[in-house]
């Protein structure tokens, strides 16, 4: 695994769509936030795109599981129709830079949860981790998608 990084984070606007099912299927509800962005001419104010994940899909049934597909944009940018607003914290974040196809994420995830955070010294604060994606599927290779996976920490 990559190097555990903590960063200090100002604070996020993001835009986007909640999920509740598998995680499998968010990619649907991103495609719905990309055609709002199109549609509103808004990529050239988006700043990332990223997913909220709330829940440990090890111990939340599948069905149940909550999500948020978004993109990130300033603070004055009107909100866009068809998409909710939510702010991420500011604050200290574990990250972790994953390379490779998402479906590799869970072991990413396993080593950041299950090794590095429990003997870190650090607390998870009581807000979902989110990914932020530093590339697209749409024009790179499955094995060459960065992904940073970040945890907010106490």
């Amino acid at each position: 695994m990559s190097k555990v990084e903590i960063r200090k984070t100002d604070e996020r606007r993001i835009v986007g769509l909640p999920h509740k099912g598998s995680y499998m299927d968010v990619p649907k509800v991103f495609q719905k936030v990309s055609a709002i962005a199109t549609s509103g001419d808004l990529w050239p104010d988006v700043k990332s795109m990223l997913g909220l994940y709330y829940d440990d899909p090890s111990t939340v049934a599948e069905a149940d599981l909550r999500s948020f597909a978004a993109i990130e944009v300033s603070a004055d940018l009107a909100l866009p129709d068809g998409l909710e607003e939510m702010r991420i914290p500011k604050g200290d974040v574990a990250v972790l830079v994953f390379r490779g196809p998402y479906s590799g994420l869970k072991a990413a995830y396993d080593y950041l949860y299950g090794e590095w955070l429990p003997n870190s010294g650090r607390e998870m604060r009581h807000e979902p981790s989110y990914e932020v994606y530093l590339n697209s599927p749409m024009d790179t290779a499955s094995e060459e998608l960065l992904t940073e996976i970040c945890v907010p920490l106490v």
